[in-house]
């Protein structure tokens, strides 16, 4: 996908619309190739070349280039100027404020000119713009020379502590960059980091903890480096508290409606802890809100969150017992095209796991010829743990299939390509899992028997039941519906309920 085409998917349809009248104002002649060129990529069918000849009716490939470079222009400025209108509004009113009191400061107007430089503080105050407000602080001590009402240490005080909140602020932005790259690298590269101790330290080092005056979108941050962690070790239920305690503070926050985009990410990072802590009614109410909060604004973020929204809500309704709307939701996303490339193949593979929990083996192996790209190549746009599950699930499916043959070679590839990484992460289970599949192929019998489920039982270092990852139990539960001759399904709902119970 090109980046124009990109762009253009990120609009909702409401501005798509928006965006062709802004062009017909633009035009200056009667000249409309932009507007014909626009609803041509809309509709993503044709190729360049063919969009070419349907524009000019020959292969004018300069004409066409110029002509796709002054659409991205037009495309770059009409999304910076509604941005400008909705998401600035506050910000662009303070600057007026400031810019207007120190005409009147220049103009020996002090009085008037504190008073504007009042209002632009309360505003500023009320929307957590600390960097805004440290100019205003900064105008309000330089003149207060001239204003005898100033108090000018309470001033230098309160300058101070903006300050601090702005260091903070500052300071949070870089531990989120740092540990953000930390987990791509984790994630896409397979580097091996105790994450847990390293945000431990990385917070104590720049002196971060929660507190009321942080902005919205610094708690955002905050949230979200508390469940790093959690993402790299499966282990949900220690971020749960504190993610929940964390949105209390960003309920009631001023700048709630201004920081929407935001609000959206912390209700998918709450909706998804639930669910992989077994609360599915609980996740279900976030995202719920989620779905509210996506519709605000003519629904701007709608498109940009849609299939996080819809994958959360099918692995939800999987593991509730509803399997047909798991797999109903999954399917109408199954052909979409859409830059979210980590929710559609996390969606794809979903949908295969809910195939062979329903016996729709087939339909699963139809999925799967999808998957036409290397390893390196989805580890680069999933990671590596997303292609570790997909080479699993591929072995257990082509089990069911009785493809025997491609059973061992894909058995033998997982051990050369996984098996050093699994050691140096320590996911021995994994292997050993493995090597149970691998019993269960060569002799089908073995596995009913006291002997194998005695050694299962031994082998596996379990975390816990409420701790246990509900993915890791879906893998187990394939193993044991072969143990006990029992339905997949049946099996894996039955090992979640049991996780369930406290």
């Amino acid at each position: 996908m090109t980046d124009i085409n990109l762009i253009i998917s990120t609009l909702t349809i409401e501005e798509q619309q928006q965006f062709v009248t802004y062009l017909k104002k633009k035009n200056k002649r009667n000249d409309i190739k932009n507007i014909q060129l626009f609803k041509l990529l809309q509709q993503n069918e044709l190729s360049s070349s063919e969009i070419c000849l349907a524009i000019y009716k020959a292969n004018k490939k300069n004409a066409y280039h110029a002509l796709r470079k002054r659409l991205y222009q037009s495309l770059i400025d009409f999304i910076a100027n509604i941005n400008l209108e909705e998401e600035n509004s506050v910000d662009m009113q303070v600057i007026k404020y400031i810019l207007a009191s120190r005409s009147f400061l220049h103009n020996q107007q002090y009085k008037l000119a504190y008073k504007i430089l009042d209002k632009a503080e309360a505003l500023a105050e009320a929307h957590y713009l600390f960097s805004i407000l440290n100019e205003i602080y900064h105008t309000k001590i330089q003149y207060a020379y001239a204003n005898p009402e100033t108090e000018i240490n309470t001033l230098i005080e309160t300058f101070k502590v903006n300050q601090k909140n702005l260091f903070i602020e500052d300071q949070l932005n870089i531990v989120y960059a740092k540990m953000r790259q930390t987990l791509h690298n984790i994630t896409y590269k397979g580097d091996i980091i105790d994450i847990e101790t390293l945000l431990k330290t990385t917070l104590q080092d720049h002196h971060i903890s929660v507190t009321e005056s942080m902005s919205f979108k610094s708690l955002y941050q905050l949230i979200t480096l508390v469940t790093i962690p959690a993402f790299v070790t499966n282990d949900y239920l220690k971020t749960e508290p504190f993610i929940i305690e964390t949105y209390s503070i960003l309920k009631t926050h001023k700048s709630q409606s201004k920081q929407l985009y935001y609000h959206i990410q912390v209700l998918f990072l709450i909706a998804n802890t639930l669910f992989r802590n077994k609360k599915f009614k609980e996740s279900l109410n976030y995202l719920e809100q989620m779905k509210t909060q996506m519709l605000l604004n003519r629904k701007k973020h709608y498109t940009t969150f849609k299939l996080k929204h819809q994958f959360l809500l099918a692995l939800n309704a999987n593991y509730s017992n509803q399997q047909k709307t798991a797999i109903e939701i999954l399917e109408k996303h199954i052909n979409t095209r859409h830059e979210d490339l980590d929710s559609l193949l996390k969606i794809h593979l979903s949908l295969i796991m809910f195939y062979i929990q329903a016996k729709r083996y087939k339909d699963a192996h139809g999925i799967f010829s999808k998957f036409y790209h290397t390893d390196n190549y989805y580890e680069s746009k999933a990671g590596k743990e997303w292609v570790i599950k997909k080479n699993l699930i591929e072995i257990i499916l082509h089990i069911e299939l009785n493809n025997i043959n491609l059973v061992e070679s894909r058995l033998l590839s997982f051990k050369r390509n996984y098996f050093s990484y699994l050691k140096q992460i320590k996911q021995q289970r994994a292997i050993t899992y493995l090597s149970f599949i691998e019993g269960y192929y060569k002799d089908p019998t073995y596995i009913q028997t006291v002997e194998f489920k005695n050694k299962v039982q031994g082998s596996f270092e379990w975390v816990g039941k409420e701790r246990e990852d509900i993915f890791v139990m879906s893998f187990y539960a394939w193993l044991k519906s072969k143990m006990e001759n029992k339905p997949l399904y049946e099996t894996t709902l039955e090992l979640v309920q049991l996780a369930r119970e406290n």
